[in-house]
């Protein structure tokens, strides 16, 4: 089984900062691509930042500039660090990733249980 167990949301003034943390364990081989998606009330969940294995990079466009997206492939965590929050940055943050158990089998995509994000105007 793996485990994805995200941390680090909360409430926070809008032009704060927040850094989320995503921690992986179970059966891992590898993690290949690990992502942060965002999902507001009422909306759809939403891309925020992608990083491969190998440290390239893909932002939305609402994240370029303002949030930076890291991981250390020794702890099997990936982060998030947001700074000059809006209150549209307001949602329920999850951590995504491609995770492979065994070194023969394939890659299976697994979510965190997301973390509450808060900005006040």
């Amino acid at each position: 089984q793996v485990q994805l167990v995200e941390s680090g949301g909360g409430l926070v003034q809008a032009g704060g900062s927040l850094r989320l943390s995503c921690a992986a364990s179970g059966s891992i081989s590898r993690i290949e691509i690990a992502g942060w998606y965002r999902q507001a009330p009422g909306k759809q969940r939403e891309l925020v930042a992608t990083i491969t294995r190998g440290g390239s990079t893909n932002y939305a466009d609402f994240g370029t500039g303002r949030f930076t997206i890291s991981r250390d492939n020794t702890k099997n965590t990936v982060y998030l660090q947001m700074s000059s929050l809006k209150p549209e940055d307001t949602a329920v943050y999850y951590c995504n990733a491609d995770v492979r158990r065994y070194s023969w089998s394939g890659y299976t995509s697994y979510w965190g249980q997301g973390t509450q994000v808060t900005v006040s105007s």
